[in-house]
């Protein structure tokens, strides 16, 4: 791993690192957040999953997370959205592609050689985390938007693999709404049977585990009604049984203002999980 940024931030070290990705097979970053903590002893986790557009910058210099990170002593690490590169698979639409991978494993060409975010998020990456920081493998996870989904649908997917999970603004439904449709066509095929797995809705009618979901919502978010549909998850939790924290915020839109409103209480609900 080859550290490209190192900046001094609340006590501990916002860095940012470049490496070869086997699973996705292209160099990618990852920004990882040390606490002051993490100078005397090893910490959980918290891994954050960002939304369409986005790398792993918009999370480190908007979310303002890091003062809550150094309260708490949580690490926190970033990834990118997508794979990047010369030769990775590209769209000019801003919804597929690069900075649009979805959080799932490509099965269709030209996609499948690179799109396995699903695999380097839940495998390959606490894995090297694991391996070169002082973390624990107490993980929690969590992410806003695309990102949201990726979130659910992971810990969902790999029951046993995390101790927490929120989001913000998530994708809940993706096999019903414009942005998932269009992505999972791309990514998966047209067999709808195919895009159960990477949908929070359907995966929590066989969920194994019954791990909370804290989810924050604004209600003046542009695309509430026709892309996110927090009422279907309440719905598919309430026939499962499952836990969920469905919190509507009133005048709070989809942007990075929102995430840094509420982020202090998402890291306080991760660390109690992971530390319990």
């Amino acid at each position: 791993m080859e550290r490209i940024e190192h900046r001094a931030c609340f006590g501990g070290w916002q860095d940012v690192y470049r490496h070869h990705s086997s699973v996705l097979d292209c160099a990618t970053n990852v920004a990882v957040y040390l606490p002051p903590q993490a100078r005397q002893g090893r910490l959980p986790v918290l891994y954050w999953l960002s939304g369409l557009t986005c790398t792993e910058q918009n999370f480190i210099t908007k979310a303002g997370a890091q003062r809550y990170a150094a309260e708490h002593g949580v690490i926190v690490v970033a990834l990118d959205t997508s794979p990047r590169g010369e030769g990775v698979a590209d769209d000019p639409a801003y919804d597929l592609g690069q900075g649009a991978g979805f959080y799932l494993n490509a099965t269709e060409p030209p996609w499948a050689a690179h799109y396995r975010m699903r695999d380097y998020v839940a495998d390959e990456l606490p894995a090297l985390i694991e391996a070169n920081f002082p973390a624990t493998d107490a993980r929690g996870i969590s992410g806003h938007s695309m990102g949201g989904h990726g979130a659910l649908t992971i810990a969902l997917a790999h029951p046993g693999r995390y101790r927490s999970v929120s989001a913000f603004s998530p994708i809940v439904a993706p096999a019903q709404v414009p942005w998932g449709e269009k992505a999972f066509a791309a990514y998966l095929g047209h067999d709808r049977a195919a895009w159960r797995c990477h949908d929070a809705t359907e995966l929590l009618r066989t969920a194994r585990e019954r791990l909370p979901l804290l989810v924050d919502q604004g209600e003046a978010d542009e695309f509430l009604a026709t892309q996110l549909r927090p009422e279907l998850l309440r719905e598919a939790c309430t026939r499962a049984n499952h836990p969920l924290t469905l919190r509507l915020h009133p005048g709070y839109d989809h942007s990075y203002y929102f995430v840094a409103s509420f982020i202090g209480e998402h890291i306080a609900w991760h660390a109690r999980a992971m530390k319990g």
